[in-house]
């Protein structure tokens, strides 16, 4: 892609005129449709149960499909899989496009009086014709936090990871909840330890189903490893030498996780 195709404009309601062709983020129960291992950008999108305007992508419409079955030649992929094959810019579009159409599907009946929704006009947003109850597409934050001690990372492991795989500690903030007071707490019931030198890393969206991860560094300030039990399978200090397998940079566990000890091997040289 060039510069000028990576510049996204959100948009709720269709621009026009219509693009000659457009970005196609179609899925089948869940499962995300490629073309030939590809995004597929049509000159018309295809039928669709369910369309949702996304925006625009450079010089081209980007749309949310949801289809009754896999047309002819398309592939479904589960939607993890599916994203790590893509460019960023569509891989954030088909993360944006999973999430509308999970938050259409899971609202379209009220959850106050049972009554089918309806689009609201110039929003994205359902609302309910019987009681008036909106809703918008949900987003729930959840803390990540990378506890570093000297040359040592705190990496952990949850029941469902692959063998042998480690990864920084995360959890959903509650209400009531500062970001902070949320690392404080996660960090403390996962393992038992206490951090202080909180410092923001960054955020990614992540659409299982409809998360925002934020991500930290914490420095250790006291206790030991204790982990939770049912919920941390191991935690351990590792050398940022001696690194266990850890995510991907296709997740920002990886980016925070692979820089974060670059940064610790800096401070030691």
């Amino acid at each position: 892609m060039t510069p000028d195709s990576l510049l996204f404009v959100p948009a709720i309601e269709a621009l026009a005129p219509a693009t000659p062709e457009a970005w196609c983020f179609a899925f089948v129960e869940g499962q995300m449709l490629l073309l030939e291992g590809q995004v597929l950008r049509a000159i018309a999108p295809p039928s669709a149960r369910l369309r949702l305007y996304l925006g625009r992508l450079g010089v081209h419409d980007c749309w949310a499909l949801r289809l009754d079955e896999v047309p002819m030649g398309w592939q479904a992929h589960p939607l993890r899989a599916a994203m790590r094959a893509l460019p960023d810019p569509l891989m954030a579009l088909a993360s944006r496009a999973a999430q509308l159409l999970e938050w259409d599907r899971a609202h379209a009946f009220c959850g106050v009086c049972g009554t089918p929704t309806e689009p609201l006009p110039g929003e994205r947003a359902r609302r309910c014709p019987a009681c008036s109850h909106i809703v918008y597409p949900r987003i729930s934050p959840a803390m990540m936090a990378l506890v570093w001690r000297g040359r040592e990372l705190l990496l952990a492991r949850s029941p469902g990871f692959t063998t042998g795989a480690y990864s920084a500690l995360a959890g959903f903030v509650e209400a009531g909840e500062s970001l902070e007071e949320c690392l404080h707490r996660e960090v403390m019931e996962e393992v038992g330890l206490r951090v202080q030198n909180l410092r923001y890393y960054g955020s990614q969206s992540w659409p299982f189903p409809h998360s925002l991860m934020v991500a930290y560094t914490a420095e250790w300030a006291g206790g030991e490893i204790v982990p939770q039990p049912g919920e941390i399978e191991d935690a351990q200090w590792f050398d940022v030498n001696e690194l266990p397998q850890v995510p991907p940079r296709f997740s920002i566990s990886g980016h925070l996780i692979e820089d974060t000890a670059a940064w610790l091997r800096s401070r030691s040289a």
